[in-house]
């Protein structure tokens, strides 16, 4: 084997990740499409020559793979729970006491807020900073291992970055959300009626639908997007709070929403409640609150 055909290969993949971290994560691309679409055929080439030389985390799984037979059950390193609901400031002032007492501190409560993305919870687990597995959240202790899938969603990294500063873990379990922006569901959309498809009800479905593809070559014609929000094993990614968290997994190249907002008080919060209502409708995405 020629040292110079492994040494491209490294080259490509580097340059690959970068560039679907500029342009995926960062939103700010450096290079044109064409340029991109050159980089990735010659990945494709020299792999399809040396198929013993295709890695775990080749940027080349993005484009699918095989059929798979089902989805294999993954148990999570620690539960995937749901959320319970405020819905009135009453309610939310009884939450901030309920902290404070529990605390049993006099000390002001620092509050980190994020819109709730209407989307599909995923756990993706990371070693030696390579994505490994990845699974729905299925009933909070097993999902469904869609790894395949998952590797086709561009915003989500196949390798870890440390160019940023960011520290690789041994073991990572990252938590965040699948979802479709409303520009990408109704692309979607327009593509199955052409096809004689039907439209898919509203985004959360269509997400959930593609990302469960046995065929994940079909998950990877669709326009899924990620957002993390946190981890399984907070061991892993030491901080003071939520926010040094999520700064902390940008560093590793994980896309975080960038309508985070740090609340110094249960007034600020509730504010913050407010503006994102307001927006709520001019936002690319579907959420079902705060």
């Amino acid at each position: 084997m020629e040292i110079g055909v492994v040494e491209e290969l490294e080259a490509l993949r580097r340059q690959i990740r970068l560039h679907t971290h500029q342009y995926y994560v960062l939103d700010d691309p450096v290079i044109s499409d064409g340029e991109y679409d050159a980089l990735f055929r010659r990945l494709l080439e020299l792999e399809a020559l040396h198929p013993d030389l295709v890695t775990a985390d080749s940027p080349s799984h993005r484009v699918g793979g095989a059929v798979l037979p089902g989805f294999a059950e993954v148990r999570h390193v620690s539960p995937m729970l749901s959320l319970d609901n405020i819905f009135s400031s009453a309610e939310f002032a009884e939450f901030a006491g309920k902290i404070q007492r529990f605390l049993k501190s006099d000390q002001a409560i620092r509050f980190v807020t994020e819109p709730k993305l209407d989307g599909l919870a995923v756990d993706l687990v990371y070693r030696r900073g390579v994505f490994e597995v990845g699974s729905t959240r299925g009933d909070g202790s097993v999902g469904e291992d869609v790894t395949a899938q998952l590797k086709t969603v561009r915003s989500i990294p196949l390798r870890l970055t440390t160019e940023t500063g960011g520290r690789t873990p041994e073991e990572l379990h990252v938590r965040g959300e699948v979802f479709l922006s409303k520009e990408g569901f109704q692309q979607l959309n327009r593509r199955r009626l052409t096809d004689g498809e039907p439209a898919f009800a509203n985004p959360r479905n269509a997400a959930a639908g593609s990302l469960r593809q046995l065929d994940s070559r079909v998950t990877a014609q669709r326009p899924l997007e990620f957002f993390v929000y946190g981890v399984g094993n907070s061991d892993a990614v030491p901080a003071a709070g939520q926010n040094e968290m999520l700064e902390n997994l940008a560093l590793l190249g994980f896309p975080v929403n960038p309508l985070v907002s740090v609340c110094d008080s249960p007034l600020e919060v509730e504010q913050q409640f407010h503006n994102l209502a307001a927006a709520r409708h001019k936002l690319a995405y579907d959420i079902d609150g705060m």
